[in-house]
């Protein structure tokens, strides 16, 4: 196969999902990256090309977004996860590590807790088990506001909860790219995914989890603030989590070093090169 191509696999309940594979020589980690709420697998770009030759690589785009399917909804987040675990069949691959950001580490925490034999180990990064009690009027809201605002009202909100202001005002192509993808989501798919964040608590099954675990959240996180990282570490015996400083909501691009880094705690096989 060729080191990165486009591809898709079909759910059990006959949904397509898309993705993008890094390929890497036989023997090498196999690693899954599952991206964060409107967005797509292009929120791992910086980690996928700093792993690249040295792990196989496979970022999905969950339905609903991206590339993949619109169907099944009402969504839950253990259907997520299984789509997951589709994927891997398609692929052939018998387990993997697993590494998902906000909504991808609660889709990441689903599969690790319903497919256990097929997680080699895992990075939950600026994510939670639960958003907590009124999470389901806030993420009713965040949808209703769409509805009758439209998305792109919502793309100053998300790019300065996303990021930091140093790293908005020197990365301006990369924020233009995010406003576009993010507008240009499906609204009753992007309403659908709200409705499955609210309605989200994976607290019971994550305690469940035993697999080689590094929770990972920025030190700014509002949306997942490092207090929740704390809790979802507790739950799954992981110690403390790691906070990475000047980094906000999405550390995959503000901050991909600190990802490679987690993954290089939980994936003995791999050996990380900055400089390649």
């Amino acid at each position: 196969m060729t080191p990165t191509a486009q591809g898709a696999a079909v759910t059990r309940d006959g949904t397509r999902i898309s993705y993008r594979r890094t390929a890497a020589s036989d023997g090498s980690p196999r690693v899954v990256f599952v991206h964060s709420l409107a967005l797509d697998h292009s929120i791992w770009d910086r980690v996928v090309e700093r792993l690249t030759g040295r792990a196989d690589q496979v970022a999905v785009d969950c339905r609903g977004h991206g590339a993949s399917g619109r169907s099944g909804s009402p969504y839950t987040v253990e259907q997520f996860g299984d789509d997951i675990a589709d994927v891997l069949d398609h692929l052939g691959w018998e387990s993997a590590t697993i590494v998902g950001c906000s909504m991808g580490g609660c889709v990441a925490q689903a599969f690790a807790a319903r497919h256990p034999e097929r997680v080699d180990s895992a990075v939950f990064v600026d994510t939670t088990a639960w958003y907590g009690p009124d999470a389901p009027s806030e993420w009713a809201e965040r949808a209703r506001n769409a509805r009758e605002k439209g998305l792109a009202s919502l793309v100053p909100f998300q790019l300065e909860r996303w990021f930091g202001d140093a790293f908005r005002a020197a990365e301006p192509k990369l924020m233009k790219s995010l406003a576009d993808l993010f507008t240009a989501n499906d609204l009753d798919s992007y309403t659908a995914t709200c409705e499955m964040l609210g309605a989200t608590d994976l607290r019971t099954a994550s305690a469940t989890i035993t697999c080689p675990t590094v929770v990972l959240v920025g030190e700014h996180d509002r949306a997942t603030p490092p207090p929740m990282a704390e809790t979802l570490a507790a739950l799954l015996g992981a110690g403390s989590p790691t906070v990475v400083p000047g980094t906000r909501h999405l550390t995959p691009l503000e901050n991909p070093s600190a990802v490679l880094n987690a993954l290089e705690q939980v994936t003995p096989a791999l050996t990380v090169s900055e400089s390649a």
